[in-house]
């Protein structure tokens, strides 16, 4: 009967969709019932109930509470109650933890007076909130119980995630210090703290001024950091995401005003933003080297979100900010912005998601989703969050695009997934109360992460693959479950276009795992893109065992660039080459032209995108790489394996680099790389360049050559120095000297400003120089040295000496050694300053003493000894380039990517996709970790993710790769390797 009962409801499930089903008899399994659907999106297997039933429905609330403030010792200025809600008092301890900090604790409380509100109101729901620091994660998470009717529920959840602060976050912009400071009067300039003031009132967001951030003191300019480097000063914002990218644009753009620059703006409909500005940004980026304006978009999410801060006011979705040198300028950007919106055509694209997973990815991966919309030049229009609308909106300008964004989205959709525990008999135990109930979800929640619900004893979950993993865990140890009859059912989204690969030939993958493990696999169609695969278990074990062998038949791949010309090389007469590759890897490798990219013709972009994809089941990932570093030892060497480099520039210098584009595309086509800028609105100074493994250093250095930088050299006045700085030595045969050897040019001036300590004058050496020769600059100067010693003169550094880096011999260890044939070695001295003490020491000075008096944050009393401290300071801004410039190129060409590997998983039994993996006598199942994977580690052998989501696929993912299938919770992958060819007729 068993049997039957199975094989009654198959053409109901096979007829929803074009999916298929399949199952093998299993006389252990209890029978399933009729299902229904169900407001959380999945679909448990219970018997038909009215619609108007109690729920309880728990979900944590992303409050950010790990988010610290900034160093009380740092801070110049605060906007009014900033320090007291981002800072812990004076007589706090220092181990109190940081979601106790008072703007933390202030979000609590109103979420806890929220849901008092909701529990005394006529509308017969109950909120309840709980916090609690789970061992999965550091800090404290709070957790929102509703119990009530299912639609009064989710619109309760609506309002609590739309009026509560998410997210908090805090924005940084970089200032230079002369901007704000009022050197006459020692003190901050009055417009500006106001201005600070009226954009933190405006935008509802606090905003610290702080100084100037100083690297440890331990790695100097020797190392990889820049000690006393960075001069430039920091405005620090701190709100919820929405209301700190607003006052983060308004800052830039008064920084812009303080520059002399114009302001004014446009409207354009929110959803042709990202349409109009194309792929990268590359229309944008045209539109500003032409008109020499920084143009700022508002963000992409605007409408998602609802929440504003009391008394703030939200930016107008609409509204393009943009800043010119003259009005002349930023008229003609508008010209063109309209020119080209006037010029596009928009193709449009509807797609269901489950508004479950909708809600998962706008609360956890909105990043990943603004990298899809800038790299294929389309907009997602979203549902408002927690509204429970299963619907999006795509569109661009290109079908072709507009179809890869909607593949892209599809892929994050895998990422999570959807369980349903339906317990069927439970007459000789006592129900849990309510209470007990609301306490149940809300532990399960915050020790998974994971949204649970529980309705007519079923819990239904949704969330991340490890959170759901985790939460079956929890509730499997639950003791009234455990000691009842009930069926557990997990879906996991796949592309349509890895049902075979995961089935294996004749369904031979699926019915040996059914056979061994004792469930049921049932493939659903869900939509033109994905399809569902049902694992229905009627134990927890049968299930943990079952879910983790079909996790290791999911695809796993990698996708890298290899420029077309190569791939007959590599495939050979036959496809002898690349058969003999498969075969001893067990990999499917695929290769694709111009013409399965989208035809001849297209950009640039389309030419460097990944074209070859290797895939393989997860439990033999291990040979991804092996794969693939066969075919790249097939390529030649200048169009090698494509990386990327990040280099350091001035934001404000970008647009300077940004008005000599045709010059960036001469050095592009030289060195078949890309030279990416980071978003106006970002105000980031890292510029990317990528491209060949073995061009990226030398594009690296070219581009470095057109950024200019220069150093001040303060030397105390001396009349034989002076004698020699105005020879005709030093002019005519010591300056050529140091530009043609160390290529930097040198001059000297004169600052009535600048004195030694003891008030005596001084003479400036300025060094000028670009950022891929700064290490010469060291050079120089000892070159310069060497011919005042050499004529008797003596000099004294005041400021911009230029430490030594550290031996790395092993002198300083021989002192441990009684021989007399091993002299000691003296103390490391390192700067060559003959007044200055150790380096490491003078900043470690400067950095504990540097705001002693302004411990009080927003007092402008010490500012003058706050300037005379940085006037006499022996670190200059450009002491950093002199250890950059000179290893750009020698870091660089020794990058090495190494192959990152995961677990070793079993090899064994079934072909994959034409692919005969070989057979093995060993045992053919490894063990599986099953939960999060909290605290474990990585070896060669074994991998568990560190994160919730991370356990599949069972392969760490390099930056060149992409995984063909859905890839995990935190991964950067797209789910659909490769370029995507114009849609199937």
């Amino acid at each position: 009967m068993n049997k039957l009962a199975n094989m009654r409801h198959w053409p109901e499930r096979m007829a929803g969709g074009p999916g298929f089903g399949m199952s093998r008899p299993n006389m252990n399994m209890p029978a399933l019932q009729p299902q229904r659907k169900t407001t959380h999106g999945a679909t448990p297997i219970l018997s038909p109930t009215s619609e108007q039933t109690h729920i309880h429905y728990s979900f944590n609330v992303p409050f950010a509470s790990e988010l610290a403030g900034p160093n009380t010792e740092d801070i110049l200025y605060a906007t009014k109650g900033a320090v007291l809600r981002w800072t812990h008092a004076e007589d706090t301890p220092d181990d109190v933890p940081i979601y106790e900090l008072p703007v933390h604790a202030q979000n609590v409380m109103n979420l806890r007076k929220m849901c008092k509100d909701i529990t005394a109101s006529p509308l017969q729901i109950e909120a309840h909130v709980k916090s609690s620091e789970p061992k999965r994660v550091k800090g404290q998470v709070t957790n929102v119980c509703l119990s009530g009717s299912p639609e009064l529920v989710h619109k309760s959840r609506e309002t609590i995630l739309n009026d509560n602060p998410l997210a908090l976050r805090c924005a940084v912009v970089d200032i230079d210090g002369d901007l704000v400071i009022d050197s006459e009067a020692t003190a901050l300039k009055s417009h500006v703290v106001e201005h600070l003031d009226q954009i933190s009132t405006f935008c509802g967001v606090d905003i610290f001024l702080l100084g100037p951030k100083f690297a440890s003191p331990s790695e100097g300019l020797n190392g990889n950091g820049d000690a006393g480097r960075d001069q430039r000063w920091r405005v620090a914002i701190y709100g919820d995401m929405e209301s700190a990218e607003h006052a983060k644009t308004r800052v830039l753009i008064f920084i812009d005003r303080l520059l002399g620059r114009v302001v004014d703006g446009t409207m354009l409909e929110l959803s042709l933003h990202t349409v109009v500005c194309g792929r990268s940004r590359k229309n944008i980026k045209i539109i500003e080297s032409a008109t020499n304006a920084a143009i700022y978009f508002p963000p992409p999410f605007s409408q998602v979100y609802r929440y504003c801060p009391a008394g703030a006011q939200r930016r107008n979705p609409e509204e393009i900010f943009i800043t010119g040198d003259t009005p002349q300028n930023i008229t003609m950007a508008k010209q063109k912005i309209h020119e080209l919106v006037s010029r596009t055509r928009v193709f449009m694209k509807d797609a269901v998601v489950a508004a479950a997973k909708i809600d998962s990815i706008l609360l956890s991966r909105l990043d990943k989703v603004r990298k899809i919309m800038e790299t294929n030049g389309t907009f997602i229009q979203f549902p408002a969050l927690a509204s429970q609308h299963s619907m999006i909106r795509i569109q661009g300008v290109d079908g072709l695009h507009v179809e890869r964004t909607v593949r892209d989205i599809m892929s994050l959709t895998g990422q999570f997934y959807s369980a349903s525990w339906w317990i069927q008999q439970v007459d000789s135990l006592r129900l849990p109360l309510p209470n007990e109930i609301r306490t149940m979800l809300s532990d399960i929640c915050a020790n998974s992460d994971a949204d649970i619900s529980f309705d007519k004893l079923t819990f239904n979950i949704t969330g991340s693959d490890d959170a759901v993993k985790a939460a079956l865990m929890v509730i499997a140890e639950i003791k009234f479950v455990a000691r009842s009859q009930y069926q557990i059912r997990v879906k996991i989204e796949l592309a349509n276009e890895h049902k075979e690969f995961v089935s294996g030939k004749k369904n031979g993958k699926i019915n040996k795992i059914m056979g061994q493990s004792s469930v049921q696999i049932i493939f659903d169609g869900f939509n033109d893109y994905n399809f569902n695969i049902d694992v229905c278990a009627g134990g927890y074990e049968a299930m943990k065992s079952g879910l983790g062998l079909v996790e290791q038949e999911m695809p796993a791949s990698i996708s890298f660039h290899v420029p077309d010309q190569y791939h007959k090389r590599i495939i050979g007469i036959g496809g002898q080459h690349i058969q003999r590759i498969m075969k001893k890897h067990s990999v499917f490798v695929k290769f694709s032209n111009a013409m399965d990219r989208g035809g001849v013709g297209r950009e640039d972009d389309d030419i460097k995108v990944d074209n070859v994809i290797c895939r393989t089941p997860s439990r033999n990932a291990q040979n991804l790489e092996l794969v693939k570093s066969e075919i790249l030892d097939m390529v030649d060497r200048v169009d090698s394996e494509f990386t990327s480099q990040t280099v350091n520039v001035d934001r404000l210098y970008h647009r300077q680099l940004i008005a000599r584009l045709g010059q960036l595309e001469e050095l592009e086509k030289k060195w078949n790389c890309k030279i990416i800028f980071p978003s106006t609105e970002q105000a980031s100074d890292d510029v990317t360049v990528s491209g060949p493994e073995w061009q990226v250093p030398q594009c690296v250095d070219e581009f470095l050559g057109m950024v200019p930088d220069h150093h001040d050299l303060v030397l105390a006045r001396t009349p034989e120095l002076m004698k020699f700085l105005e020879s005709k030595q030093f002019r005519d045969d010591l300056v050529p000297k140091l530009k043609d050897q160390y290529v930097v040019e040198v001059h000297v001036k004169e600052d009535e400003a600048e004195l030694t300590e003891d008030g005596k004058p001084t003479v400036t050496l300025y060094w000028t120089f670009t950022r891929n020769n700064a290490g010469g600059v060291r050079d120089a100067i000892d070159f310069l040295s060497t011919n005042l010693a050499a004529v008797g003169t003596d000099v004294t550094v005041v400021k911009g000496a230029i430490p030594r880096p550290k031996s790395d011999s092993f002198e300083e260890s021989l002192q441990y050694f009684d021989s007399k044939l091993l002299q000691h070695a003296p103390a490391p001295v390192s700067t060559d300053s003959p007044i200055k003490a150790n380096f490491g020491d003078e900043v470690a000075r400067e950095r504990s003493t540097i705001f002693d008096k302004l411990r009080k944050p927003g007092s402008m009393s010490s500012i003058s000894s706050f300037l005379d401290r940085r006037k006499n300071s022996s670190h200059s801004p450009a002491g950093s380039f002199f250890k950059n410039g000179s290893n750009n190129v020698s870091k660089s060409s020794l990058i090495s990517i190494e192959s990152t590997r995961s677990f070793n998983a079993d090899r064994n039994p079934w072909n994959d996709s034409g692919v005969n993996l070989p057979e093995d006598e060993t045992t053919p199942w490894p063990t599986r970790h099953f939960g999060n994977g909290g605290g474990n580690s990585y070896d060669h052998k074994s991998f568990h993710p560190q994160h919730p989501g991370d356990a599949t696929p069972k392969h760490i993912m390099r930056g060149s790769t992409d995984s063909g299938r859905p890839s995990t919770s935190h991964s950067t992958n797209s789910g659909y390797p490769g370029p995507i060819g114009p849609p199937r007729s």
